[in-house]
């Protein structure tokens, strides 16, 4: 839909705040009338961009899984898309983090879809940990979101090499040391 997709891409290079109804509508070219028909107020269509993200992400860690058997390769794969987007242009962060400082109370609907695509992320690296038959799959699960938090962070703010040459290298030691723990 192309309301959607003008919008996805205003919030996404401007911020949220900054992007009001009437910019989305005149980028998109559609009456107001049609925009309050799709979404009943911006709200719902700021959440209607957080869960297309969310979507676009899952099928990722879904294509991740179907290209690799081995668990620490879907790790891996995933660890890739994500320093993938970090080095595409224009980037400018993860629209999760961003529209959560944007919306810092937890109980606003924005909030509350930042909080559901969280949880959903971090259950899947749980998920994804324990099949390595390793110890310590949630813990670890925890330091994967914080080191793709962190390069998400800094992914914007600098060259996104060494961010991204850091990252992928933090996964590795993160699945090494998980070996190592298994086999002591």
């Amino acid at each position: 839909m192309r309301l959607l997709s003008t919008a996805t891409g205003l919030f996404y290079a401007e911020g949220i705040h900054a992007v009001g109804v009437d910019r989305v509508i005149a980028e998109a070219q559609v009456t107001r009338a049609t925009l309050y028909r799709h979404f009943p107020s911006k709200d719902d269509l700021i959440v209607a961009y957080l869960t297309q993200a969310d979507d676009t992400i899952r099928e990722r860690v879904d294509a991740a899984r179907a290209g690799h058997t081995d668990p620490d390769d879907v790790i891996r794969a995933v660890a890739e898309f994500i320093a993938a987007d970090i080095r595409s242009p224009g980037f400018r962060g993860c629209a999760f983090l961003n529209a959560a400082a944007e919306y810092p109370d937890p109980e606003f609907p924005i909030h509350q879809a930042v909080l559901k695509h969280r949880q959903w992320f971090l259950d899947t690296m749980t998920e994804l940990f324990a099949a390595t038959g390793k110890p310590d799959a949630e813990p670890a699960a925890r330091h994967f979101v914080m080191l793709r938090d962190g390069a998400m962070a800094a992914g914007c703010l600098t060259d996104p090499e060494p961010i991204c040459a850091t990252f992928l290298r933090g996964v590795d030691g993160l699945l090494t040391y998980r070996s190592a723990l298994d086999e002591a």
